[in-house]
């Protein structure tokens, strides 16, 4: 997070997901809305694994210049890490933005320093295979960067050692009352993610640790809503206020993060010896905080969280921002989450009913809305076309529901506990080999889909469900009339999901084309969760008889928080 003038900016990791590298802005910290996303045609992610691809975006700013340092994760099996990591430049946030520059590949989460005597530090956590623990995470090193020949310069220098926590990554360094201030995650990113600070009167170290740390960490309250506290940055008001942006879940029954890493936020100040501490004390992340003071030494306002598109009200009274119910602007994320977000601001005395969210694309742009996200490739008028058929999205059958390469899906995260989703499609598949559908996605090991297929002489509606990579095929196919067009829905309720359908065609009764009929039963969907991103709702064709030797045309989607 940093602030250019008078504008805040926030860039969330995106993972496997494009484009990449969401990018929010607001002009309080309090208002985020969606501003352009950076990665598209920078990146190669075909191949990528789970839970790979772009890491920890860092934006830094300089000399009118915005800086973005990222990591591309090519493999995470152990006992190595294939992380290549780089910077890419625009002067506009915008873009366009420069083709990427090669920094190293000796970690992860790289991040750019700029010091006052012009020179310019790229840190990164380093990786030692030779570490016998599952995470390799052996500190932080920190190499000079020369911008015009646009290379790293000199030696790595080791500067920070890990704590007795372990697992130090997310190096970020601030300069400050005559102090480098290195701050770190550490703990692993599950429950026992925390923030390290460490700080040195000269940038080489020595870095002495703040003998309270961690200064914040939700690993001695498993109850508190915000799980996984950790891996924060710090951003400075125009009128001196501190605020921490940090990384968190908050899963259902205490264990199951469908949501995924979401992103929020803490005042923060420097205590009498210069160490950095939770305005609200002790280390634990906080569900309100106080809202940033304006010029008229008034606050500005309060975040409503459990709502994604408010309204905005005055109040007189203390505001603050509220996490508990939120989803944050962060996936991707993550979410990192990929969807413009307007909150609205209140007095903390009222409590208004908002309407609930909802987005809905009926397909008549010429361009995909920037809701959607596709797998590892961009969306391309070759496989996903919104003018060969106006007022519909086609989508030709791609490879499988596994396939790390040409993976024919469109998603939304999921933003909420509670929400249902509506699209239809028109389609005719020839053979079993050819299916599309609605598919609750978080990685190629964990879903559930329902497709249209053909088996035998009918067209059929089938349930396939994919748990820690153990697949199943719900054995009774539900054969339904060759012309008409198939509604599907997904109703989720906390860790439950249940599929619906409904067919419209000339052989269908007024009655029938007007009934919503579930599809098999309730589902467990927990194991939806545990990713990096979140679950994603979306839609996709397959076709693993003859690449894009099918298509299916979808007419619309709609998704809509349930209060």
């Amino acid at each position: 997070m940093i602030r250019v003038k008078d504008t805040y900016y926030i860039a969330v990791s995106s993972f496997e997901w494009l484009p990449g590298v969401r990018v929010y802005e607001s002009n309080d910290l309090i208002n985020w809305s969606h501003c352009t996303d950076i990665l598209t045609d920078h990146v190669q992610l075909q191949g990528n694994p789970k839970n790979g691809s772009i890491w920890a975006p860092q934006l830094s700013y300089d000399n009118g210049l915005f800086y973005l340092a990222y990591t591309d994760v090519k493999s995470t099996r152990r006992p190595f890490k294939d992380a290549h990591n780089y910077i890419i430049t625009a002067a506009d946030i915008r873009g366009p933005w420069s083709k990427p520059v090669y920094v190293n590949s000796s970690g992860f989460d790289p991040s750019l320093f700029h010091d006052d005597d012009g020179r310019k530090w790229v840190l990164n956590a380093l990786w030692d295979y030779r570490i016998t623990e599952g995470n390799k995470s052996s500190g932080i090193v920190i190499q000079e960067y020369d911008a015009e020949q646009q290379r790293l310069i000199g030696e790595p220098i080791k500067l920070f050692d890990c704590t007795d926590l372990k697992k130090t990554e997310a190096p970020h360094l601030y300069k400050h009352n005559g102090y480098y201030y290195l701050i770190t995650a550490e703990g692993g990113t599950g429950t026992g993610h925390s923030v390290t600070v460490a700080r040195s009167r000269t940038l080489l170290g020595t870095y002495e640790v703040d003998p309270h740390y961690p200064m914040m960490t939700s690993s001695a309250h498993p109850d508190w809503p915000l799980q996984c506290a950790g891996h924060a940055s710090l951003v400075e008001t125009s009128d001196g206020q501190w605020y921490m942006a940090h990384l968190c879940t908050r899963p259902l029954e205490g264990q199951y993060a469908i949501l995924g890493r979401e992103t929020a936020i803490q005042q923060v100040y420097w205590d009498e010896e210069g160490w950095l501490r939770l305005s609200s004390g002790g280390v634990l992340a906080q569900l309100e905080v106080p809202a940033p003071i304006n010029g008229m030494g008034r606050a500005v306002g309060r975040i409503e969280s459990d709502n994604e598109n408010g309204y905005e009200h005055e109040g007189e009274h203390q505001h603050k921002y509220n996490h508990e119910h939120e989803q944050s602007v962060d996936t991707h994320t993550h979410s990192e989450a990929h969807a413009d977000s307007v909150q609205s601001i209140q007095s903390s005395q009222a409590k208004p009913m908002h309407p609930p969210y909802t987005f809905h694309d009926s397909f008549t742009s010429s361009h995909l809305h920037s809701e959607w996200n596709t797998l590892r490739i961009l969306a391309h008028e070759d496989w996903c076309s919104l003018v060969e058929r106006p007022g519909y999205l086609r989508l030709y059958g791609g490879e499988s529901l596994q396939s790390l390469f040409q993976h024919h899906l469109i998603a939304i995260r999921q933003r909420h506990h509670h929400f249902r989703v509506e699209t239809a499609l028109d389609y005719h598949p020839q053979q079993y080999l050819q299916m599309a559908g609605l598919v609750l996605y978080l990685n190629d090991e964990n879903y559930l889909y329902v497709c249209v297929s053909h088996e035998g002489n009918s067209k059929v509606l089938r349930l396939m469900r994919c748990a820690a990579d153990q697949f199943y095929v719900y054995p009774d196919a539900v054969a339904i009339e060759e012309q008409g067009i198939i509604h599907l829905a997904v109703e989720v309720h906390d860790t439950t999901a249940r599929f619906y359908y409904q067919i419209t065609g000339s052989e269908t009764s007024e009655a029938e084309q007007q009934a919503w009929k579930p599809l098999y039963g309730e589902e467990n969907i927990s194991f939806l969760s545990g990713g990096f991103t979140g679950n994603f709702v979306g839609i996709a064709a397959h076709d693993m008889y003859q690449f894009k030797g099918s298509y299916a045309d979808f007419s619309h989607f709609s998704y809509e928080e349930q209060m």
